[in-house]
């Protein structure tokens, strides 16, 4: 008997609301310096730009999400354009040219360069407020490019203060700033900053998108959390989220392996209602749950249909995903199951495996498939 304890999903209309906004409330994007407005003497009222400390210079770097340290200091270039920027600023009282900015978040190479850009962009700010008459944030593209910057050098801790819409940088929170950081979360199976990124945008209010979604079902694939993928699929369907085909996929894939038949139907009834076809991937996932339920006539007729929608050019991979639905996932599913449930799941799989790649024989779906080799299994 296929094990069911890991049914975390529950029919959507049962679940409590979800306390995720998803209404953006970004202002309006400005650029990083007005051409019109004329700077303006400074007086009492003005925040006080401040060069950066030498020890910001010369401290220790940490590289990847808060681990690993080196002793490093800023690169030539990322100096030198900072103390322009700084001296235009604070010694001629002048706006500095936009592409210099631009120049230093494109040429950051490490922690102590990004140090130098954030704090150019925090005296930037405080510029733009007291003398242009500026409230506006720097625009969109000089955000994500700045976390862009944050995640190429690995200087995490500086990519997460992108996403706070509360801060003394200027900078907007938005989903491609957390899509970059999400991506290197994925990267590195690092499901703690995947975690801390959610938090983030929930707590800024930053719409979620579907991409996002992607990401994080790939992450919590990848690193075996099906709890995590479920608490955060209810929340994404609730939110009035459209998951793309292949975050179903990845879901559906995910309940496949873990044999987690009842998880797999609730899925795939959310998909069904908002895609009319199947994917490769979802096919043969709902393949596997009617394997997994001893209906081996239903999986190849599932599949048959999958090879019938998808064009010619998708047949290499229908039969790649039919190896290893043959050769890996019996395997993967028999190990996820309880020790007193594996045999008898091991035996029904080598004996209806076969049955339904005969009845795919029949329907004109033919393969060169070694049958043989589910007995020899070491389930």
């Amino acid at each position: 008997m296929v094990s069911r304890h890991h049914s975390w999903l529950k029919p959507v209309k049962s679940l409590l609301p979800c306390s995720y906004h998803t209404a953006s409330k970004i202002g309006v994007n400005a650029g990083i310096i007005s051409e019109s407005p004329v700077p303006r003497a400074s007086n009492r009222q003005e925040h006080r730009i401040q060069h950066p400390t030498c020890s910001m210079m010369l401290s220790r770097a940490l590289f990847s999400s808060e681990a690993n340290t080196i002793e490093v200091g800023p690169t030539e270039v990322a100096k030198e354009l900072h103390d322009k920027l700084l001296k235009s600023l604070m010694e001629q009282r002048t706006a500095p040219p936009n592409n210099w900015l631009w120049t230093l978040v494109e040429k950051c190479e490490n922690r102590e360069d990004i140090k130098l850009l954030f704090n150019v962009l925090e005296n930037l700010r405080k510029f733009r407020l007291s003398n242009l008459r500026i409230f506006e944030n720097f625009n969109d593209n000089l955000c994500r490019e700045v976390s862009k910057a944050c995640v190429r050098v690995e200087a995490i801790d500086f990519g997460k203060k992108t996403l706070c819409k509360h801060n003394v940088y200027g900078l907007t929170p938005t989903v491609a700033s957390a899509n970059s950081i999400l991506l290197y979360a994925k990267q590195h199976n690092d499901i703690k900053l995947m975690v801390d990124v959610v938090k983030l945008l929930k707590s800024n209010d930053v719409p979620l998108q579907p991409g996002t979604a992607d990401i994080i079902f790939i992450i919590c694939y990848n690193t075996g959390n099906w709890e995590l993928m479920c608490k955060y699929a209810k929340r994404f369907v609730i939110s009035g989220l459209k998951l793309r085909r292949t975050s179903f996929d990845t879901w559906m894939a995910f309940a496949a392996k873990l044999g987690d038949i009842d998880n797999l139907w609730k899925i795939e009834k959310l998909r069904s209602g908002l895609m009319k076809t199947h994917t490769i991937g979802s096919g043969f996932s709902c393949a596997k749950g009617f394997l997994l339920e001893r209906k081996p006539e239903e999986a190849a007729a599932i599949i048959h249909v999958v090879t019938r929608t998808l064009p010619e050019r998708k047949r290499s991979d229908i039969m790649a995903e039919l190896e290893k639905l043959v050769s890996e996932w019996p395997l993967e599913v028999v190990k996820c199951q309880k020790n007193e449930d594996k045999m008898a799941l091991a035996a029904g799989l080598q004996e209806d495996i076969p049955a339904m790649i005969d009845t795919l024989s029949g329907l004109g779906v033919k393969s060169n498939l070694k049958i043989d080799d589910l007995t020899k299994m070491p389930f």
